[in-house]
């Protein structure tokens, strides 16, 4: 009796099985740098998006989602190795992430070619914006340059002559100061790049007074942020000379900076004070699980996953369909932590930039806050050498 019943179970189990077969999971590649010199960056991209996927109990667009998370260690080879894995063996549709310029340029064109949807949320090196750019890579963050256009902006307001900027020697190093110039236009003092492995900034810092500069401009992201700020304040250089910014002070590293960071100025596309329903969401989500206020590259990260969700919906799991998952990833339907969002020709944001300053908030902790809006409904320096209309 007792094997018929088993049999019986087994029957009804099988038959449950062919009538209502359990969905598929959708594989995702989380590609960040969460070790090496953007490791904080990382990190905070990987809570972001890991935030939006734990609220919807594993899923994304209601179907059930794997994440696959990888640290590339700020290592165009280690990242290559990974995107060959996840391509090849994992066989995944979707690949997000992607913290430093150098590792975007590396895999870039790789992930693309396969026709594997790329969903960048930090990097935007400038070369992929152009005549690079593909149907298969949509970004959520910013081209490089930008932030550092309402940065150059305020420079040339404030009438600033002799401007000297410094950033480390890779493609968004070179890219954010010539998003700079773009909008200060005038001849820069000198423009130093530095190396990636370097930390301290000491000998950079005596050419640098010896120079007589009006204002500094420095993109410094990271734990390179963190020494140079410090570095800066102990040379006594902190409200002697203007030092503007991008990337450097922000929620990663203004715990470890504290009072050298005071009055620091910044540019960005979003703030942690911004008052719509779905950035006051995160940042409460965000502090309420990481016990910290999310950085600039948290909101871009969360808004990919939101991205995701809303895109993955509407093909009802059916990434395959790549013709519909490409449109639904396009219309960009969801609720934009910076406020109303869309995509240009490139799949890059049409968005405003503002300008921030660093002050202690009502609960003693150092944070940002929006000084001025810096520019409206913002395109991309790259988006017309784009061929896609």
């Amino acid at each position: 009796m007792r094997n018929i019943v088993r049999l019986l179970g087994l029957a009804l189990g099988l038959a449950f099985a062919v009538s209502a077969p359990a969905q598929q999971p959708v594989k995702i590649g989380l590609l960040v740098s969460l070790s090496g010199q953007l490791g904080a960056l990382g990190q905070d991209m990987h809570d972001a998006f890991m935030l939006v996927v734990e609220r919807n109990k594993g899923r994304l667009g209601g179907v059930p989602v794997q994440i696959l998370v990888e640290d590339d260690q700020l290592k165009p080879e280690v990242a290559t190795q990974i995107i060959d894995k996840l391509i090849e063996k994992e066989k995944v549709p979707i690949i997000t992430g992607i913290t430093g310029s150098n590792i975007m340029m590396a895999i870039h064109k790789k992930v693309v070619d396969k026709q594997v949807f790329l969903i960048g949320s930090n990097a935007g090196p400038s070369p992929i914006l152009g005549p690079q750019c593909s149907p298969y890579y949509f970004h959520t963050a910013t081209e490089n340059g930008q932030r550092a256009e309402a940065i150059g902006q305020y420079a040339a307001d404030k009438g600033y002559k002799r401007v000297y900027a410094m950033a480390p020697n890779f493609q968004a190093g070179t890219d954010t100061v010539a998003g700079f110039k773009r909008y200060y236009k005038q001849k820069l003092l000198d423009e130093v790049y530095t190396p990636l492995s370097q930390l301290d900034f000491q000998a950079e810092l005596a050419q640098l007074v010896a120079a007589k500069p009006d204002a500094v401009y420095i993109f410094y992201p990271g734990s390179w942020g963190v020494q140079f700020v410090r570095q800066w304040h102990q040379a006594g250089l902190s409200g002697k000379i203007p030092l503007l910014s991008t990337s450097t002070v922000d929620g990663i590293n203004l715990p470890a900076l504290q009072d050298a960071a005071i009055g620091v100025g910044d540019g960005s596309f979003w703030a942690p004070d911004f008052d719509n329903a779905a950035s006051r969401q995160f940042v409460a989500d965000f502090e309420k699980k990481y016990n910290r206020i999310p950085s600039q590259y948290a909101a871009a990260a969360y808004d990919s996953a939101q991205l995701l969700d809303s895109a993955i919906a509407k093909v009802k799991g059916n990434v395959a369909d790549k013709k519909a998952f490409m449109a639904a990833l396009k219309a960009a339907d969801f609720k934009s932590v910076r406020g109303p969002f869309k995509f240009n020709n490139n799949n890059f944001a049409i968005q405003d930039f503002y300008r921030l300053e660093v002050y202690k908030d009502a609960k003693g902790r150092y944070n940002l806050k929006t000084i001025t809006k810096a520019m409206t409904a913002a395109q991309d320096a790259y988006h017309t050498n784009c061929p896609m209309k």
